[in-house]
Parts: C-alpha cells; sequence; structure tokens
C-alpha cells in the first residue's frame, strides 16, 4: 500500500548542514563574479550605461534612456538601484564596482529567500515525514531546516544561474524580488507582518523590474493557491476567515503592482506564439533540460512521489505553490521569446521541489547522482587548470593554441591571489568528495552537496584563474580602445544601428559624447553596425562619409562597428539627394591594447 505521504526520515537524517560551511559555499559562490572585471556584453554593460545617464542627469528617472533610447525591456527599478550606488559612493570607487554592490545583496536575498521559503514549505503539516510507531521520526522544525539545506544546495546547483546571477541587469532583480514573494507565500501561514511586507516588496519589486506580466500572475495564482489552503472543518472557521483575508490582500497587493507598472509603462504583453518546428521545440527542450540542471530531474521524482497528496481534500502547499510559480515561468519562457531570464525566476521554487525529492530517493539514486557530479566537475576543473598552465607556460600547446586562436592579442599575466583562492577552492573541493564517499549517509541533503559544491568550484575557479581571458573577450574594453585610436580628432559621434551595450560602452569607458544618427547633427565622426558579412551598409550617402574603416573585437566578429569620418559640413546635406553606396573594402583597424 502507498502511503500519501513518501517521506520516511530519522531524527539522525534531519541533522542539518554546518552553518559555517553553508555561509562559506554561498560566499564562494555570490562574490566571484562581482569583483575584478569590466561589465560584460551586452545587458551587463547596457544597464551600466542607462544608471550612468540617470546620475548624469541626462535621463528621467521615471523613464530610464541610452542617448534617448529607451531600454529594450523596460524597468526602473534596477537602474534606480545603480545610479542610488554611483551617488552615495565615494569618488575613489570605481563606479562600474559600486553599482554591483546592490545587485550582489539581491543575489544575496534571493539564497536567504530559497532557504526560508523551503523551510516554511516543510513546517506544512503534509509535508512533514511519516510519524513511527515508537517514535525516533525527525522533529518537525530540524526536518524543515535540514530540507532548506536541501533547497538552498539545489538553488546554487543549478547550471543556468551562474552568469545571469552575477550581472547589474534587471533579470537579477526580477530573481530577487520574485524569490522574496515566493517565500512570503511559503511563510504566510507561520508569520504575519513579516510575509505581508515580503510579499508587498516582492511584487511591486518585480513590476518595478521590468516583469510585472508574471508578478501579476504570481499574485493572482498564489491567491487563489492560498484560499485553497482552507480546511474543511468546522472548528477551523476562524482560520479559515484569516485565510480568506489574506487571499484578498494578496490580490489587491498585485492589482496595485499592476498600476503602478502600467502607470510608468512597463505593462506590455510580449505573447509570441512558438512555431511547430522541431528547431524550437527541441531548443526549448534543451535550455530547460542545461539551464535547470540538476534540479529538474529531482522535481519529476517529487512530483511523481507526492502525487497521492496532490488530490487531498486540502492543497499541498509544499508542492503546488512551488509549482505554480514554475510553471508560470516555463510557459512564459515559451510564449514571450525571452528564453533564459525569464526561467532563472523559476529555479528558487525549483529548487524548494528538488528538495522534497531528497527523503524519497533512494540509495542507488543517490549513488548515481554523486558519480556523476564528482566525474562531471571534476573534469570541468581539470579542464580549467590545464587551460591555465598552457596560458601561463604554452604547455600544453594544444590548449595555448586555442587559446590564441579565439582571443588573438590576449596576454595572459600571474595573479598570487587568484592562484591562491583557485589552490584553495580546489583542495576544499577534494576533501569535500572524501567527506561524501565517507560513512554519511543519514543527511538528508547529501546528494546535492557534491552538485552544489561542484557549480560553485567552476565558477569560482573561471572567475579567478580565466578572469583576465574570459574579460578580455566578453567586454567591450578592446573595442572601445581600439576605436579611440582612430579617432584623430575630437568631436562627437553619431551611432547608426549599434547594440545599447555598445553604446554604452562608448560612453562609460571610452568617454565618447554619442548621439543618434539623425538631420542637424553635424558629428565629424559616425559609428555603424556592419552588415553580417562585415561590408557597408547601403543606406550610407557616400558624398557625406567617406574613409569606413573595419574594427573589430578581436575575440567576436560580431561586435565589430564600422567608423565614418564626414567629408561636407551639414547645411549642405540638406540640398544633395542620397549617393550610392560606398564600395570599398573595408580595412581592419589594427592597434594596441594595453590593459
Amino acid at each position: 500500500m502507498n502511503h500519501p505521504n513518501p517521506a520516511i526520515v530519522t531524527q539522525a537524517g534531519a541533522r542539518r548542514l554546518p552553518r559555517w560551511a553553508l555561509f562559506l559555499l554561498c560566499f564562494a559562490y555570490a562574490l566571484p563574479g562581482f569583483l575584478g572585471r569590466d561589465a560584460w556584453k551586452s545587458e551587463d554593460m547596457a544597464a551600466l550605461g542607462f544608471m550612468a545617464e540617470l546620475v548624469q542627469g541626462t535621463s528621467n528617472w521615471l523613464q530610464p534612456t541610452l542617448i534617448g533610447l529607451p531600454p529594450e525591456n523596460p524597468a526602473v527599478l534596477p537602474y534606480w538601484l545603480g545610479a542610488w550606488a554611483m551617488q552615495l559612493a565615494p569618488t575613489w570607487i570605481s563606479p562600474d564596482f559600486v553599482v554591483r554592490l546592490p545587485f550582489l545583496l539581491l543575489l544575496g536575498m534571493a539564497m536567504v529567500a530559497t532557504w526560508y521559503g523551503t523551510y516554511y514549505l516543510a513546517r506544512n503539516p503534509l509535508a512533514q515525514p511519516v510519524p513511527f510507531a515508537f517514535g525516533g521520526e525527525a522533529l518537525p522544525a530540524d526536518y524543515a531546516r535540514a530540507m532548506a539545506d536541501g533547497g538552498l544546495l539545489a538553488f546554487i546547483a543549478c547550471l543556468g544561474l551562474a552568469q545571469l546571477a552575477h550581472e547589474t541587469t534587471p533579470a537579477l532583480a526580477q530573481l530577487g524580488f520574485s524569490a522574496l514573494f515566493f517565500f512570503a507565500m511559503a511563510a504566510l501561514p507561520y508569520r504575519k507582518h513579516g510575509p505581508a511586507v515580503a510579499a508587498a516588496l516582492g511584487l511591486i519589486g518585480l513590476s518595478l523590474s521590468g516583469a510585472p506580466s508574471l508578478a501579476i500572475l504570481f499574485g493572482l495564482g498564489s491567491a487563489v493557491l492560498h484560499y485553497a489552503d482552507r480546511a474543511t472543518e468546522l472548528a477551523d472557521s476562524a482560520r479559515n476567515r484569516r485565510i480568506t483575508r489574506e487571499s484578498i490582500a494578496i490580490a489587491l497587493i498585485t492589482l496595485v503592482s499592476a498600476a503602478l507598472a502600467m502607470a510608468l509603462g512597463l505593462l506590455n504583453w510580449k505573447i509570441q506564439l512558438p512555431h511547430a518546428y522541431l528547431a524550437d521545440w527541441s531548443g526549448y527542450a534543451e535550455l530547460l533540460v542545461w539551464f535547470t540542471w540538476p534540479a529538474w530531474p529531482l522535481t519529476l521524482w517529487t512530483l511523481w512521489r507526492w502525487r497521492h497528496q496532490l488530490f487531498n481534500r486540502r492543497i499541498s502547499r509544499h508542492v503546488a505553490l512551488p509549482a505554480w510559480f514554475f510553471a508560470v515561468c516555463a510557459v512564459a519562457t515559451l510564449m514571450t521569446g525571452s528564453s533564459d531570464r525569464t526561467l532563472l525566476l523559476a529555479l528558487p521554487a525549483l529548487a524548494a521541489l528538488a528538495a522534497f525529492a531528497l527523503p524519497t530517493l533512494k540509495r542507488q539514486v543517490s549513488a548515481l547522482i554523486d558519480w556523476f557530479t564528482l566525474l562531471f566537475f571534476s573534469g570541468c576543473a581539470l579542464t580549467i587548470w590545464v587551460v591555465w598552465i598552457a596560458m601561463q607556460t604554452g604547455v600544453p600547446a594544444q590548449p595555448a593554441a586555442n587559446v590564441a586562436r579565439l582571443a588573438p592579442g590576449f596576454q595572459s599575466s600571474f595573479s598570487f591571489l587568484a592562484f591562491a583562492i583557485a589552490t584553495l577552492a580546489t583542495l576544499a573541493w577534494v576533501a569535500l568528495v572524501k567527506w561524501r564517499v565517507g560513512r554519511h549517509r543519514a543527511a538528508i541533503w547529501k546528494s546535492l552537496v557534491l552538485p552544489a559544491g561542484g557549480a560553485a568550484l567552476s565558477w569560482l575557479l573561471f572567475m579567478t584563474l580565466w578572469m583576465p581571458l574570459l574579460n578580455y573577450a566578453q567586454s567591450y574594453t578592446v573595442l572601445v580602445q581600439r576605436t579611440q585610436a582612430q579617432l584623430t580628432t575630437p568631436g562627437c559621434v553619431e551611432v547608426l544601428g549599434l547594440g545599447q551595450g555598445q553604446i554604452a560602452a562608448f560612453q562609460f569607458y571610452g568617454n565618447l559624447h554619442l548621439v543618434p544618427m539623425r538631420a542637424g547633427a553635424n558629428c565629424p565622426w559616425l559609428l555603424v553596425e556592419p552588415l553580417p558579412d562585415l561590408s557597408v551598409p547601403t543606406n550610407l550617402d557616400a558624398s557625406v562619409w567617406t574613409q569606413p574603416l573595419l574594427i573589430q573585437h578581436p575575440a567576436n566578429r560580431g561586435e565589430s562597428v564600422l567608423l565614418f569620418k564626414r567629408s561636407v559640413p551639414v547645411a549642405s546635406e540638406a540640398n544633395e539627394d542620397s549617393a550610392p553606396a560606398v564600395q570599398i573594402e573595408p580595412a581592419v583597424a589594427e592597434t594596441s591594447e594595453k590593459k
């Protein structure tokens, strides 16, 4: 006979992860990526450009712009946070580092909210383990803490979290506020004022961060689920009235956040029905698989093992609530074309669902997870070290040649601090593997220790050993330096077709005054995005703009720009007809980059 509650956990299995180890893991994962780099392309750099214009007073705070252009994904709160940080910070601190501090706090808030959200879901009576005939089952609070540790480990282990959670973009703000609202709905049956404040901040913050439609779906769906959690017994009439009031309050907060987003022009529905092409659907499935690994197989196991509770007289809050959050994000990813940045918001709820698979895993499955994780992340760490040694010494020759081919012009450098941190992290991984292969079978979170530790190790090694290489390839610094070397005379620069990340980079790192190409601008220079074959666009007047020069990013051909010089004053343009396109082969600008 299948018991409706599949969790069978002893008190020994409810031991919690040592706090020092959990905090160290979170810091090792959160800090790298926010330190020691320039803004990366393209959303990270574009967001910095919007923040800088707010500080300079050249943009409206209620409608942020970049050289008069609105953001591709409307939002206000993330840009406010970065601009406030730049205004409050001392002048001797680099502005592109200062803006990352509030986003580091947002990532920390997402981690804390995931832990507490899983904790309160595990406190649900329907989620508690089966009581034993003679006692010895896990105590409710201890069981909930162990499950919360597992939920946070699953969150850190998700592969798709790494880069997006370390960028100063609206996506990270959306993650933080959606996780805050997830915690609020999980804790609402057990706390009163704290979850209410968290729910309001979460929904309003999510709306102002550029995801008002998701805030509406999260809020209204959660209000319905909370209302459905009422008991059928008459003795619980007082509790039912309280749940009714709370559900109405959540719905009202949702409407307020939607009205605020509408007033600021942020509420835009972008429904794009998927095409019936196999390539599109296979790409969507591939994104779900790698982005949410290893949480998604555990989530499927949770839904299967806890399926009997889904049709109980009362709602299984610990399954239904995170399932709703994940379903909204998964469908929105498919129907809005926003891909991974929308799916990012599902990770806290997905991690909570994955945690509820832990008490039901068989020993063979747990061992399979451990061995796969051990081989995968040990292989990743070994590859990172081998390539780093090749960059430093030239041996092995093949990895060194690959780096030279993919990032021409890159000059590696040795950092003792980065080397020491990477060495300590690798030794910590070895110690963690040694601990896991020992006889530590009691703790229910044990199966997620290696996935979380391996994800943190790989990210930390990337952000220490490979940071100079990644910064060279992922930033616009080299492209800006090459362009500055060609600007022989001062003056403004007109732009046509450039991405917002490129525009922000030329303004922030190049100190160039950019304006959109328009009649009457009279700038001596023009920057244009070339055609896919790197040729000159056909809509430029060859009698006005001459001497095209192709300036390429050494590590990314798609980030190239064309630099034109004005040949006639602007006053004569109005009386001339458009001339044929410039028919010359552009030359590649070759200048030395000095980091």
